[in-house]
């Protein structure tokens, strides 16, 4: 019980492990990954039979996406080339998650957690497929939310933003990433308020 509780307290560090990809951008008061993580379930929660996939397990799923950066810190995915812009390639990446959850979640004597968390990261089933989907969707929710809150100053320079306007990388980052018609069509629903946000296209 003391492992379990030590693993809980380690992995509720999520609700104060800030986004990194929006403390680049200087967002005032970044969400945190549990935030995200709250985000993506939900949109799991409400879409999931629109994509003819079980509503339970992409939930579950989305819950335990995200649980290695308890250890690792989010490590974000840019839209510009990988090798320019991230300190650690997708493969070690990958490799320091894979060793951080699997230890994290060691203490509660199941493989089920550990199968779902390997399923997210391999993406060869509908299910895992989705939830990416609905993972992509909430950050571009979230872009909309804080150009429409006004959280951060365009007008200021940022190294970390050099290639594109406003939040707009956020949008280019998920564009190509997206696989099925629901996120395709969510995507462009909450794109297209965004440019309304913005009055303007975003560059994709």
């Amino acid at each position: 019980m003391a492992d379990k509780l030590d693993s809980l307290l380690e992995l509720l560090e999520l609700k104060d492990e800030l986004r990194t990809g929006w403390v680049l951008r200087g967002i005032e008061s970044p969400e945190s990954v549990a935030a995200h993580t709250w985000g993506t379930a939900t949109l799991c929660l409400f879409y999931a039979d629109r994509a003819d996939v079980d509503r339970d397990r992409a939930v579950s799923m989305a819950l335990v996406h995200d649980l290695a950066e308890a250890r690792t810190g989010d490590i974000p995915t840019r839209a510009a080339d990988v090798d320019d812009t991230q300190e650690l390639s997708s493969d070690e990446k990958e490799r320091l998650e894979r060793a951080a959850i699997t230890d994290l979640l060691e203490p509660f004597e199941t493989d089920e957690w550990l199968s779902l968390w390997e399923e997210y990261e391999a993406r060869e089933t509908p299910t895992a497929q989705f939830v990416k989907d609905m993972d992509l969707l909430d950050n571009c929710l979230q872009a909309l939310q804080y150009e429409r809150e006004d959280r951060y100053d365009e007008t200021e320079p940022n190294d970390a933003f050099t290639e594109y306007e406003n939040l707009d990388e956020f949008f280019a980052t998920a564009a190509p990433r997206l696989t099925t018609s629901v996120g395709k069509l969510l995507f462009e629903q909450v794109k297209t308020r965004y440019e309304a946000e913005i009055g303007r296209d975003c560059m994709l």
